[in-house]
């Protein structure tokens, strides 16, 4: 058992400095660790790597804050979205009975998102050339004028799907960012606002999971023992380390993960 703590411990400092360097790697990296690895049920491993989540960026966005690499009015507009909609979504899942959906399920729909999240990892640069051309000044003036309703939107969508699933907060919410965001968002700007947009979103998520029993505090514990000072480790690196490099070979990982969940 003390050798299990001191893993889960090791899992949490890994995955908090891959959050730390690209924004991408929390829930996408950590319910599959629990789950294949550790053996925790689909349900349990959501709600805990959601507190996990809230707790490990939000003392990343600290670190994000005093470097001022996060823009905290676009983390106004994603909130607008991302909390009512992981809101309503936790009212289906607990009052409606969902809660209780078969864990197959549960465990098929995260391997789905991390399908989605290696795509968007890994193609981020793509999808942006395709979502606008910063070229044309007559559309990017238009675009800019319906940017805070645009990225209200994105919020919902990813306050749905990161609380169903844990996953989706920094992938795929950084690469909706690149989209909405082009030209105002530096790469660290961009990890940043992601980070500072998660905490928020993942406690709303946790919070409803706690209530309905669906977390482990003690493996939360040695989970946030190893992921505090990784997150902080990773998020000073980001001034020092190949971005591009980190965020193609998550990509990979997540691909073969979801697939291995997703045929499970």
């Amino acid at each position: 058992m003390i050798m299990m703590d001191w893993l889960n411990a090791l899992a949490g400092l890994l995955v908090g400095v891959v959050v730390g360097i690209t924004g991408v790697g929390g829930g996408s990296l950590m319910s599959p660790i629990l789950i294949l690895l550790f053996g925790v049920a689909p349900a349990t491993a959501v709600g805990t790597d959601l507190w996990f989540a809230a707790a490990t960026k939000a003392a990343g966005s600290v670190v994000h804050h005093r470097q001022e690499s996060a823009d905290l009015a676009i983390v106004g507009w994603l909130c607008a979205g991302s909390i009512p909609a992981a809101l309503i979504t936790l009212f289906f899942l607990f009052e409606a009975g969902g809660h209780q959906v078969k864990h197959g399920l549960i465990v098929t729909m995260l391997g789905g998102m991390l399908l989605v999240t290696s795509v968007a990892t890994l193609f981020r640069r793509q999808l942006v050339s395709a979502m606008i051309d910063v070229d044309d000044e007559v559309r990017v003036r238009r675009f800019v004028r319906f940017q805070p309703v645009l990225t209200a939107l994105a919020g919902a969508v990813l306050g749905t799907l990161v609380t169903l699933t844990s996953v989706g907060a920094g992938a795929l919410g950084a690469t909706l960012l690149l989209m909405l965001y082009p030209l105002r968002l530096t790469a660290r700007k961009l990890v940043g606002t992601d980070i500072m947009h998660a905490v928020p979103l993942t406690l709303v998520g946790g919070l409803g999971y706690m209530l309905a029993g669906a977390v482990d505090l003690k493996l939360l514990g040695m989970l946030l023992i190893g992921s505090i000072p990784g997150i902080v480790i990773g998020s000073r690196l980001t001034l020092h380390l190949n971005e591009m490099f980190v965020q193609r070979a998550l990509a990979v990982i997540l691909f073969v993960t979801g697939l291995k969940l997703v045929m499970s």
